[in-house]
């Protein structure tokens, strides 16, 4: 059996992503997700030539794809747009008649699904945190079954029994439309939401189930057929070193303190923007 290259836990996350692209999705790209933007990209070139992106960076449809880079993202989302659309049209057209997926990256969720990026702490005009908000969150998750989650960061802190705000709608009994997220990715395993709950169904490897619970502030339910989440491939690798993020800009989202400073000023500097 050939052995698996080395990886790090971003490309492991990213190749995780790009398994969910199917060929002809419409994928909502949000801003600042670079580990999903690899991702979407792979799962572009390896399975689905025929995936497009609606970015709300400049509000484009996007058919084709480039490098990523942070002073240049805007050369890929705005530069290679087939339509600009605006925001109003990208809402009131786009949104009801792709149905995009997207991933969202929650700073709360629950075991239901139920997400928070408003703030941290009971009180909304004192929080303890505040956090960078909810955006078309609220819009698409009541409506739509086509939402994502992903963590790059895997803590009680983020697995919470209650979120301290709604801004994202997961599984409720009593809903009429909607249908709660889909799939969640983090640094430790791949989780869907069977029956309306959380569950684990692969863990990635070298990590224990025992570690994922202790990291999770909810008691988790278990998959049957829990598996080892296969590994990236070689052809995945060489994709993302060498053409989809070069510059590594996906290892921001699993990086914090002095070592994402550093990546941000090498990748800065490489884009010749220091």
């Amino acid at each position: 059996m050939t052995q698996a290259p080395d990886y790090t836990i971003d490309e492991l996350i990213s190749v995780c992503i790009s398994r969910q692209v199917r060929d002809g999705d419409v994928w909502a790209q949000g801003i600042n997700t670079p580990l999903v933007c690899a991702g979407l990209i792979l799962g572009k070139i390896r399975q689905a030539p025929r995936a497009r992106f609606t970015s709300a960076i400049g509000q484009a449809l996007v058919q084709d794809w480039g490098a990523l880079g942070i002073a240049s993202i805007e050369d890929l989302w705005v530069g290679k747009g087939l339509h600009h659309l605006g925001f109003a049209v990208g809402a009131a057209e786009i949104l009801p008649k792709f149905r995009p997926k997207e991933f969202f990256r929650p700073a709360q969720v629950d075991a239901r699904g139920n997400t928070n990026n408003i703030a941290f702490g009971k009180s909304y005009h004192k929080p303890r945190l505040r956090l960078p908000g909810s955006g078309g969150i609220p819009d698409v998750t009541p409506n739509y079954d086509h939402a994502f989650l992903y963590v790059p960061r895997h803590s009680r802190l983020v697995f919470t029994e209650s979120v301290d705000f709604i801004s994202g709608l997961g599984h409720m009994p009593s809903r009429a439309r909607g249908a709660g997220p889909r799939y969640l990715i983090s640094d430790l395993g791949q989780f869907d939401f069977e029956g309306g709950r959380m569950r684990l169904r692969s863990l990635h490897p070298g990590v224990s189930l025992e570690r994922v619970q202790k990291k999770t502030g909810f008691p988790l339910a278990i998959a049957d057929a829990l598996v080892e989440t296969a590994p990236p491939d070689a052809e995945d690798l060489r994709l993302l070193r060498e053409e989809i993020d070069p510059l590594g800009t996906r290892k921001l989202e699993t990086l914090a303190g002095a070592k994402r400073k550093a990546l941000l000023r090498r990748i800065l500097q490489a884009e010749g923007a220091l």
